[in-house]
């Protein structure tokens, strides 16, 4: 439940921070000031929904370098990295992709994630508990994931949902904050009330959470995508056991933040409808029963 409600709050918190700019620098007072200017405000919740996402994106290596503690592999200090390191890159070379940075980040749940602002400049980093509770063949398979989730632009393509959906919830929130204002107006008042800041927050909000379980359906649906094209870069019985290898995990700390959606766990022990929606991964039964029968093809599934 931490993990829905962190996900929520941030994209709550990135469009009150954005509501709050626009208030700030009398945005919103332009745009009403002679009645709703649906130019304007569509072109302020395009820039303003935008902008925070692609930011986020822009720095999201940075990020994961400071917040997740995660050590970028220069020099490989012993076998295990040597292997990581190689093994990256010829799932990388296979994928059409440039080669990734590679890391290692201090956590006992076994979870890996890519992160990056383009295909050729990305991240792979993996946990230090899934290089002590997995096989290497898992572990290979692991990777690949990740890799896939590159070669299938999964970072700019989340980045770009989460920009459209933020301009929609500002565009919308404020048609409906207008129309409760314009509703509460008395005869003597041309201005907007306390009704439209009401009623902007309580459809801000309302949207927001509808934005976030359309952005987790899609992150759920990328997932499978992610696995069958580990599967390819691995093999289909690596990929199985690496996701049987989760399952069997006693540690079962989440990745957070927008390193979730992008992380190999997730998915398990579900217990409402509503987790169900908000979660970024499918369970994981349902995975490996969807690559069981899965058709691999070609390197068409990186795409």
């Amino acid at each position: 439940m931490k993990r829905v409600f962190l996900f929520i709050a941030t994209n709550l918190a990135i469009l009150a921070v954005i509501s709050i700019v626009m208030r700030v620098f009398g945005f919103d007072g332009y745009m009403y000031a002679n009645g709703l200017d649906y130019k304007a405000l569509a072109m302020f919740s395009i820039l303003w929904g935008s902008i925070g996402s692609f930011i986020s994106l822009a720095i999201s290596k940075w990020m994961a370098k400071r917040s997740m503690g995660v050590q970028v592999i220069e020099n490989p200090a012993n076998r295990t990295e040597q292997w990581l390191v190689e093994t990256v890159e010829r799932q990388a070379k296979d994928a059409g992709i440039g080669m990734p940075e590679v890391g290692i980040f201090n956590s006992p749940s076994p979870n890996a994630f890519a992160t990056g602002m383009t295909k050729n400049s990305s991240l792979v980093a993996v946990s230090t508990g899934l290089l002590q509770e997995m096989e290497q063949g898992e572990v290979e398979a692991v990777l690949g994931h990740e890799v896939a989730h590159i070669a299938n632009g999964d970072m700019i393509t989340m980045a770009l949902l989460q920009g459209v959906l933020n301009a929609f919830v500002i565009f919308f929130s404020r048609i409906i904050g207008y129309a409760i204002s314009a509703a509460m107006r008395s005869e003597d008042d041309s201005g907007y009330n306390m009704g439209y800041f009401i009623g902007t927050i309580i459809a801000q909000i309302v949207l927001g959470i509808l934005a976030a379980m359309i952005i987790s359906s899609f992150s759920r649906w990328r997932e499978f995508h992610a696995d069958k094209g580990g599967a390819y870069l691995a093999g289909r019985d690596k990929m199985i056991n690496a996701l049987k290898a989760l399952q069997r995990s006693s540690n079962k700390e989440q990745l957070e933040g927008e390193f979730a959606a992008f992380g190999i766990s997730g998915g398990q022990g579900i217990r409402s409808k509503f987790m169900e929606l908000m979660s970024t991964h499918p369970p994981l039964e349902d995975r490996i029963e969807a690559l069981e029968t899965a058709n691999l093809g070609g390197r068409e599934v990186l795409s």
